[in-house]
């Protein structure tokens, strides 16, 4: 594979640079008051050097001002994961959400400054309500309560500014509430940049990357391989094309990557990924300092690693398909909405049959649904009901699923019938009793809910044992 040479970053501001690329990587868009305060100065001193590296490393495109930074990245598959950009207090929007943001922002006329909630709410209706199952009905109050989401959302981000009112009193519905937003369009513009038109698409597969083929260039493949590093918790070589593995395998690319992000490399059998000891590169805090469901979780993870340690020679073993296997299938579900009549046929894109096409996905070891529930079983009974608060202390079943809700989220558990699949990275935490502290004063764990020290950003997959950060 041809080597990537580019200008090095002296060592000794190789810290400062590293945080500024995380920081990129890790935050939607990057202002004077977003994620806070002296974030931007510190990314845009590096804005030259950075654009370069993340243009030739990974093909992303870095859109940087005097006001904001905006990365620009290459999608090599649909991620669920992806949506939680769109969120607001940790809740990701549902379809209704998503359709009011691209409504609200289509609304925004370039040539105007301002514009007062109630008016915004008058011209967007009309186009609402064209739309078949979505509309606007302003005395539904999860109509409103929708609206004042997509209005916080660009507010965080300063496409609005408020100048006058409040958003929560026009929710309220008082006779004369309103808000006033000055609009940013340079900041509007930026927070919708498709790699291609939209309305030229067939399918949702039209925003991917070119899929590879049979004889895609070295740096190509080495550009997906860097991507799928930084955009994943961890890689399984099984998961992707065997071109795409065997640059996974090399030193240079592995370590070029953790060298610009200040990441730690691990490599097993199965894969790769980058651990995050100072929980500046994830999305969730774990085990961390959450509640019950986050250190029930760990707990689990423990138990199932005993279990395996047991009666491995006994476990099933089924395919656990990874994310490209599940690229067929997502893609059909998201083209099920498409309007197609909105399509303009003449310019479409359709290169929903160009997915990546992985070898055969690995077997995993199944944890049956039975012993799961025996498993909560036994840490009530060695913790005590009343570790587990009032909220799950009468209900281990539930507890169980909230648990097993997180673990997939958090890719260490693939849900099947009968019960779950157990992915590699999740054995990282074999050993995660550790690091559940108890309280001095009673010998119990803390499953008391603690606000989390860390900003949420994207994902990676921490050391095990250790109080670090979530795959």
């Amino acid at each position: 594979m041809a080597k990537v040479t580019r200008p090095r970053v002296a060592d000794v501001d190789l810290g400062s640079y590293q945080q500024a690329v995380r920081r990129v990587l890790t935050c939607d868009v990057i202002t004077a008051a977003r994620p806070r305060p002296g974030v931007l100065d510190q990314v845009l001193f590096w804005a030259d050097q950075m654009a370069e590296d993340l243009r030739v490393l990974f093909g992303y495109r870095l859109i940087a001002t005097t006001d904001h930074v905006r990365l620009v990245r290459e999608l090599d598959l649909l991620d669920p994961t992806q949506r939680q950009v769109f969120a607001r207090k940790g809740k990701p929007f549902d379809r209704r959400r998503l359709a009011y943001l691209c409504l609200v922002l289509a609304s925004f006329q370039r040539s105007q400054v301002e514009i007062s909630l109630g008016d915004l709410v008058r011209r967007f209706t009309p186009s609402a309500n064209d739309i078949q199952g979505l509309g606007y009905d302003p005395t539904d109050s999860t109509h409103k309560a929708a609206l004042v989401d997509v209005a916080h959302w660009l507010l965080e981000r300063g496409a609005l500014h408020l100048s006058d009112g409040s958003v929560e009193a026009w929710a309220r519905g008082g006779e004369h509430a309103d808000a006033l937003f000055d609009i940013d369009h340079e900041t509007c513009e930026i927070l919708f940049r498709p790699s291609r038109p939209v309305q030229h698409l067939h399918s949702a597969a039209g925003l991917l990357d070119d899929p590879l083929g049979p004889d895609a260039a070295p740096e190509r493949v080495a550009r997906r391989a860097r991507r799928l590093l930084v955009e994943y918790p961890v890689v399984y070589y099984a998961d992707v094309e065997p071109e795409v593995a065997a640059a996974l395998r090399t030193k240079d690319l592995v370590t070029e990557v953790a060298r610009l992000t200040g990441l730690q490399p691990e490599r097993r059998a199965e894969g790769v990924l980058l651990a995050d000891p100072g929980g500046t590169f994830t999305d969730r805090a774990f085990p961390g300092r959450g509640g019950a469901v986050t250190r029930a979780s760990g707990l689990l993870l423990a138990q199932i690693a005993d279990h395996f340690e047991e009666s491995w020679a006994a476990l099933t073993h089924l395919p656990a398909p990874g994310p490209v296997h599940e690229q067929v299938d997502l893609v059909g579900r998201v083209d099920s909405g498409v309007p197609r009549d909105a399509v303009v046929a003449e310019l479409a894109w359709d290169r929903s049959e160009g997915l990546p096409h992985p070898g055969e996905s690995t077997l995993a070891p199944l944890v049956e649904r039975e012993r799961l529930e025996e498993m909560v079983a036994d840490l009530f009974e060695e913790f005590g009901a009343s570790s587990f608060t009032v909220a799950w202390q009468r209900d281990p079943h539930g507890l169980l699923d909230a648990a097993l809700d997180l673990l997939s989220d958090l890719s260490l558990v693939r849900p099947v019938p009968g019960g779950v699949l157990v992915t590699p990275a999740a054995l990282r935490y074999r050993n995660i009793r550790g690091a559940l502290p108890e309280r001095p004063d009673t010998g119990l764990l803390p499953f008391g809910p603690i606000e989390p020290t860390a900003e949420p950003t994207t994902e990676t997959v921490p050391d095990p044992g250790t109080e670090d950060t979530a795959p």
